[in-house]
């Protein structure tokens, strides 16, 4: 039997058992669907069931989804965080660019969980992260057969120094909502610093020739996931390192260096008060 991690438990927990919101902690939590029913318009039509079986799957997740399940937030904090921010673009190559969508804005109180959970390891703020991760629009055409989520890597040095790589679990619950699985074929190199405190050209600097593919990418269509897009630098660099499969892998030498369909998305970038 396969064991779960000790976040994973606790999103459960937290999803299908405490009825209280996870942010305001005052009011109830409300059920996925009824949050997504909330912004459709009164001639819309009724929500497929399709749709809710994509996330719970099997007569026993079907059963905890109509009986248990209360949700992550409260209608009132759902609405005070999901403003999705406008898609932003940034060159990968010439003539070509890369489409950036944020789930919500990096203000509070999503940059306060974010920092929380990405350097003082606290996955009380899991949930909410979760619940701003699965307002990403799901992208059109994609499925579990033509592509996977290449999540942002990391270097050994920082896993260690850390102790777990946050954006990896973020990944991982995005793949399970979309239903789209994940792909590990690249390497970050161990030179870079961090990103945080660079301006925008000392970001880019900094990550020239920052990643390394190391095995061809399976299908077409590439969907790249950060946590956070300040400027998009990381998500432009790993682009760029994708575009181009020719430079990084010999088994790909044969390879035109248009041939992959690329997009990203992260949980925050920007802030709606500028």
């Amino acid at each position: 039997m396969r064991r779960l991690a000790p976040y994973q438990t606790g999103l459960w927990l937290a999803e299908y058992v405490d009825i209280r919101c996870q942010l305001c902690r005052v009011y109830r939590s409300t059920a996925p669907s009824q949050l997504l029913s909330s912004h459709l318009s009164p001639d819309a039509p009724p929500i497929a069931d399709s749709m809710l079986t994509d996330i719970y799957r099997g007569k026993v997740a079907r059963y905890i989804h109509r009986h248990l399940s209360r949700g992550l937030l409260c209608a009132h904090c759902h609405h005070g965080i999901t403003w999705l921010p406008k898609p932003f673009r940034v060159d990968i190559a010439a003539g070509s660019a890369l489409g950036i969508q944020a789930s919500t804005f990096y203000d509070y109180p999503i940059r306060q969980a974010i920092r929380a959970f990405k350097h003082d390891e606290d996955m009380s703020k899991l949930p909410l992260l979760l619940h701003a991760i699965r307002q990403l629009p799901r992208p059109h055409g994609c499925h579990h057969d033509n592509a996977v989520i290449v999540a942002m890597p990391t270097t050994p040095q920082r896993l260690v120094k850390r102790g777990f790589d946050p954006v990896s679990i973020l990944a991982v619950q995005l793949s399970k909502h979309w239903q789209i699985p994940l792909w590990q074929g690249v390497r970050r190199i161990d030179h870079t610093v961090s990103q945080q405190g660079l301006t925008r050209a000392e970001r880019l600097s900094n990550l020239n020739n920052a990643f390394v593919l190391t095995e061809t990418p399976p299908v077409k269509r590439l969907l790249l996931f950060d946590d956070v897009a300040t400027t998009g630098a990381s998500l432009q660099a790993l682009g760029r390192a994708l575009y181009k499969p020719a430079t990084n892998t010999a088994s790909a030498s044969s390879l035109p260096t248009n041939r992959y369909h690329l997009s990203a998305y992260a949980l925050a970038h920007g802030s709606q008060y500028r």
